[in-house]
């Protein structure tokens, strides 16, 4: 089984370039974040046809996440993170797919830090860790997967000098996500590459993309459950290259995990 996700940055200003990359890679499951569009406007037409079910939380003009499965349909779980009724930010769905238990998220970015921003960032991690607490636990597989805008580490980016005030980058939020993966979750990117230089996301400015000037901030963590079956791992960087794209190139996950149709 195939696992994904991708920060599509504009569902419909970039589904011609999410269809080619589902006709070209033909994930299992994907995990989008920032949809950019309302409920109503998600294209769940032409998801379905290119062979995928869903399930989404839009929101007008920001933020916004879905599950994409072609391996049945989602089994919503939870559309909102516990902790805050009155958070209304569309940045946390989960489901269950084929026995495994997929929360996607869209972690606050946080900048300007400090500030109003930031302090949401971190009452947000807050709240993934008391949810991710519980998770961890199960007994069934279970992914948090998403855009978390965390660079875990100096080699999670192209120059950790400059980025030591970042919201992405400060130490509270690193050591927030270091809190997450101390319950027993596991970062399978670095599991699986733990001295590689691997970059998500390259800024539309200053060539980042053709510089290789990126960050490592779209992240699988995976619980004791569903570790075990991890196999591979990648970036389709080459999509980062195409016309009108996304600022993040999807990233996946191979498991020896049996789907039960196609």
């Amino acid at each position: 089984m195939k696992i994904a996700t991708y920060n599509i940055n504009g569902v419909n200003g970039h589904l011609p370039v999410l269809l080619r990359w589902l006709e070209e890679s033909h994930p299992d499951i994907v995990c989008l974040q920032e949809l950019k569009a309302p409920q109503e406007k998600f294209p769940e037409q032409a998801i379905r046809d290119a062979g995928y079910a869903a399930i989404w939380h839009g929101q007008k003009s920001w933020n916004g996440v879905a599950i994409l499965s072609r391996v049945g349909e989602p089994v919503e779980v939870r559309r909102a993170l516990p902790g805050d009724a009155e958070d209304v930010h569309s940045r946390y769905i989960e489901a269950a797919v084929q026995g495994i238990v997929v929360g996607c998220l869209y972690l606050p970015n946080g900048n300007p830090a400090p500030g109003p921003k930031f302090d949401y960032k971190l009452k947000w991690l807050e709240r993934l860790t008391a949810h991710a607490a519980e998770l961890v636990k199960a007994d069934a597989p279970v992914a948090l997967v998403g855009d978390y805008n965390v660079i875990p580490t100096d080699l999670d980016v192209y120059k950790p000098e400059r980025w030591l005030d970042d919201a992405l980058f400060r130490p509270e939020v690193r050591e927030a996500f270091t809190t997450i993966l101390a319950q027993g979750w596991t970062d399978a990117v670095r599991a699986l590459h733990p001295d590689e230089v691997i970059y998500t996301f390259w800024d539309y400015f200053r060539n980042a993309y053709g510089r290789n000037a990126g960050l490592r901030i779209d992240h699988f963590l995976l619980n004791p459950a569903l570790k075990k079956s991890l196999r591979s791992c990648g970036v389709d960087k080459h999509v980062r290259g195409w016309e009108k794209t996304s600022d993040h190139a999807p990233v996946w996950i191979e498991l020896k995990h049996q789907a039960a149709s196609r």
